[in-house]
């Protein structure tokens, strides 16, 4: 049985592949050192799933640690997707970006050099576009300059992946999606921001709840059809079998001679008052939001075409944006639920 190293597990796309592999028939090792995220949901993948998880929490950018692991188990395949990720928070810390995403990938590369693994996915992103020309973008689309930090690292990123590809025989795949959003279909895992949320699925639904008395809506003079930001939104659900794909991609291609590179993406643009409106319509819930200034970092207006996933990956998006409204509500209700349970019946210390 392959043995995957998923990095970043406990985050919210991480920890959903982990269930996808799982269900496909592969172990699976989880490290996160839990800066950005709770060893919590580990449970929920366990409940779905009916596995137990080996999970260490280290920080890549530690490379003696890194390679214990490595050490420890015969790694077929890597997925890499610890790093940071808030556009805005990258624009105000950028040293902070630059150290973590890059030393951490490094390091990795480093470890799957070592032990001669043979498969590795990268989580990259479509922020490697830039503000593009034209609205819908193609693997093939020319790359402007990042638009943010955390844009910047993932170019790197890529960059670092193919050189180090055209050196060492691990074959390798590069995976661009688009805006993750929703929560995996039992409730049990999904989107757990620390602190205030940077994305805005999570931002309309601890709205709605009530745990933000009211959400940002940044820039209403974009030339888009309403003012707004157009993005792709795709489930998490979706992404994460794509990653499971890739695994199975690079089973059978081992020998490739370059990175493959694919869009994750619906191929359909959405405006973020659309997106709000989709929850309105979902929820039967009126949002408080307000409009605010653009905020530095964000393109105007970027989605896919997802034809070569389609093709080569044999990968086809499953949700619609309706879905991944309710499936992103529920999860807010459920987290809502366990909060006042706890609150009612705290644990009792002996």
């Amino acid at each position: 049985m392959a043995k995957i190293l998923v990095t970043g597990g406990c985050g919210y796309i991480g920890s959903h592949t982990l269930v996808d592999l799982i269900d496909n028939g592969y172990e699976v090792i989880c490290v996160d050192n839990n800066s950005r995220s709770s060893p919590s949901i580990l449970k929920g993948v366990e409940t779905i799933t009916g596995k137990k998880l080996k999970n260490y929490k280290v920080d890549l950018c530690n490379y003696d640690e890194t390679y214990a692991i490595f050490q420890e188990n015969e790694i077929t395949g890597v997925i890499h997707f610890a790093a940071y990720k808030a556009v805005g928070e990258s624009v105000e810390l950028p040293l902070m970006y630059y150290e973590n995403n890059i030393f951490s990938l490094v390091n990795l590369l480093k470890c799957v050099q070592e032990f001669k693994t043979p498969w590795f996915v990268f989580s990259s992103s479509c922020t490697v576009y830039g503000n593009p020309e034209d609205q819908i973008v193609t693997e093939e689309t020319k790359e402007k300059p990042a638009e943010s930090p955390y844009g910047a690292t993932k170019q790197m990123g890529e960059r670092i992946v193919r050189d180090f590809q055209q050196r060492n025989k691990t074959a390798c795949v590069l995976l661009r999606y688009f805006n993750p959003v929703g929560a995996h279909p039992s409730t049990l895992i999904g989107e757990m921001p620390i602190g205030r949320p940077q994305n805005l699925v999570p931002a309309i639904t601890q709205t709605a709840i009530g745990k933000l008395p009211k959400m940002t809506v940044y820039g209403d003079d974009y030339p888009t059809r309403d003012g707004s930001c157009v993005r792709d939104y795709i489930h998490v659900s979706d992404i994460a079998h794509a990653h499971t794909l890739a695994i199975k991609y690079l089973q059978k291609h081992e020998d490739i001679q370059e990175c493959e590179v694919f869009n994750l993406g619906t191929g359909n643009g959405v405006t973020l008052l659309e997106a709000i409106k989709a929850f309105e319509k979902i929820s039967g819930k009126a949002l408080n939001y307000e409009i605010g200034p653009r905020r530095p970092g964000d393109v105007i207006a970027i989605y896919a075409n997802n034809d070569k996933a389609k093709k080569q990956l044999g990968w086809y998006p499953q949700y619609s944006l309706e879905d991944m409204m309710l499936s992103a509500w529920k999860w807010e209700q459920r987290l809502k639920e366990d909060e006042e349970r706890f609150t009612a019946a705290p644990p009792q210390l002996n």
